[in-house]
């Protein structure tokens, strides 16, 4: 399997008035108490650690007093918005017990560690700095994959919730080692995740960009992957940079299907999961098609990417529908409108 990177370091885009007005109109934008550039204003900040002493490539920030008690203060509140829907009830038994920062990657996300004073729980979310295909990807994750999310915008901070899950390079390095009829089942949901990055076209799926939720069941376990970088919606102009099958980082999940499945059970499930999508996109119409009239006419790649990806799918999809398109917005239309055709034989990919 080859792998794929960026091409550079992806660039920002503004939220434009219309996509503000919907994420308004459907219960994403609020009024934050702080930015993120308020969580930047730190004093000092010490690496962070695994229980084994690896580096997590995540900083523990700390502030001065004063900044402390006007962050910790503002961040409750955020996450009573984020978990309440700003019901301040909960705030008293609630303290921020770390700020940690990341220093990988390009959105330098904040992850906010809350614990309650009545059970000593914890839980996590995070301060990003928000761009328009960033939210757009987000946006689609809620639609149109199995998965709900929360976040909230203002301005440019976007706040996320945590989704909890093993990161995928630790489920690989730790969790392949299953019994047979769980490997089929490792198998079998890395395929459907396979084939919901590529209908919705979210990029970037190597191992450290999703994690997997274990539950338990009667006979082995069930295995959702969840992506959770949402930072290359529809932005690299490379049709493999789509599916998570070619990065190097996946090939252990990778051969683990080419030993536990046939060609045929492959195409199988791949059906399966374009039909689910299908469902999805028919139970929440009248929001996608909402979405899609805004997505259609906003830039949120260069056009040099937007040439190569439309003519790459009309290759891979043997059909000119996409050469038309003039932004990444009707190529992600083009690829869901050929999924609810029903067309599915002459796009799924085997290589």
């Amino acid at each position: 399997m080859k792998g794929d990177i960026p091409s550079k370091k992806k660039i920002p885009f503004p939220v434009k008035h219309s996509f503000s007005q919907y994420l308004s109109e459907y219960g994403r934008s609020v009024k934050l108490p702080i930015q993120y550039e308020d969580l930047t204003r730190m004093t000092t900040s010490v690496a962070l650690l695994d229980a084994e002493g690896n580096d997590t490539l995540w900083e523990t920030a700390y502030y001065d007093p004063a900044d402390t008690r006007e962050l910790n203060a503002a961040l409750t509140q955020i996450y009573a918005l984020l978990k309440t829907d700003g019901d301040f009830q909960v705030l008293e038994h609630l303290k921020v017990a770390r700020i940690d920062y990341c220093t990988f990657g390009n959105t330098k996300p904040f992850r906010i560690r809350i614990i309650n004073g009545l059970n000593d729980n914890y839980d996590h979310f995070y301060v990003k700095r928000g761009d328009a295909s960033r939210l757009y990807g987000l946006e689609l994750e809620d639609l149109l994959s199995p998965n709900r999310i929360t976040f909230l915008i203002d301005g440019e901070t976007l706040i996320e919730e945590h989704v909890a899950g093993i990161p995928g390079d630790d489920f690989m390095e730790k969790n392949l080692a299953e019994t047979d009829f769980n490997k089929i089942r490792i198998a079998k949901e890395f395929i459907k995740f396979n084939e919901r990055c590529f209908v919705r076209l979210l990029g970037d799926m190597r191992a450290y960009n999703y994690v997997v939720d274990i539950t338990p069941d009667i006979e082995g376990s069930q295995f959702r992957i969840r992506a959770i970088d949402f930072d290359q919606q529809s932005y690299e102009g490379r049709k493999s940079f789509y599916l998570p099958q070619y990065f190097k980082e996946n090939n252990p999940i990778v051969f683990l299907g080419v030993g536990q499945m046939s060609a045929k059970t492959v195409i199988q499930y791949q059906l399966e999961e374009r039909s689910l999508i299908a469902a999805r996109v028919n139970r929440s119409r009248k929001r996608l098609d909402h979405l899609m009239r805004i997505m259609v006419k906003d830039r949120i790649s260069d056009d040099r990417k937007v040439t190569q990806l439309k003519n790459e799918l009309a290759y891979h999809h043997k059909t000119d529908t996409f050469l038309t398109c003039s932004t990444m917005g009707e190529i992600v239309l083009n690829n869901i409108q050929l999924l609810l055709a029903k067309d599915f034989k002459q796009s799924i990919l085997i290589e």
